[in-house]
């Protein structure tokens, strides 16, 4: 159903992607939006177990494409180096299929947003975080990316590099 990688070579292991997809701090949030135009957002988001948690408002774009059309992709750049002198990049990055659905079950909401609170406030404390969910609680729209297929490349002179 997905496409194999064409440069094998550069197929990163499922366990480098995941870890990508861990230490990443945004990505590209890929859905078939307006007129099927594709519609790409950066975002924020939280990988658990093998799901994207993203958080957001409660209506736009974003929302519309999501409750037209289920399916979806994400891309996270975990490296990107410029190298001027070979008119490349060395890099790392991830994408992933899979489908997406607006949460609506209270309780999954306030675990998905409790992870993305914890990664991107890892040294705050519980009470900070929770009154911050609090503040944002009635507007807040969360959503869930079950992933079905994941792919991670990296530069050849990765490779290379370790042969």
């Amino acid at each position: 159903m997905f496409r194999e990688l064409r440069r094998k070579r550069q197929e990163l292991s499922l366990e480098e992607s995941i870890d990508i997809l861990s230490r990443g701090k945004s990505g590209v949030l890929a859905l078939l939006g307006d007129d099927d135009y594709p519609y790409a957002v950066p975002i924020s988001y939280v990988y658990d177990n093998s799901k994207l948690y993203f958080h957001g408002a409660k209506s736009g774009h974003k929302l519309d494409a999501i409750k037209r059309y289920d399916k979806a992709s994400f891309c996270v750049v975990g490296q990107d180096e410029i190298i001027p002198k070979e008119y490349t990049t060395y890099f790392r990055s991830v994408i992933v299929f899979g489908r997406i659905r607006i949460m609506e079950d209270e309780s999954e909401m306030k675990k998905a947003i409790q992870a993305l609170s914890v990664k991107y406030n890892p040294n705050g404390n519980e009470t900070e975080r929770q009154n911050a969910i609090n503040r944002e609680w009635k507007s807040l729209c969360m959503m869930e990316l079950s992933i079905e297929h994941i792919s991670g490349k990296e530069a050849i002179e990765f490779v290379k590099a370790r042969q």
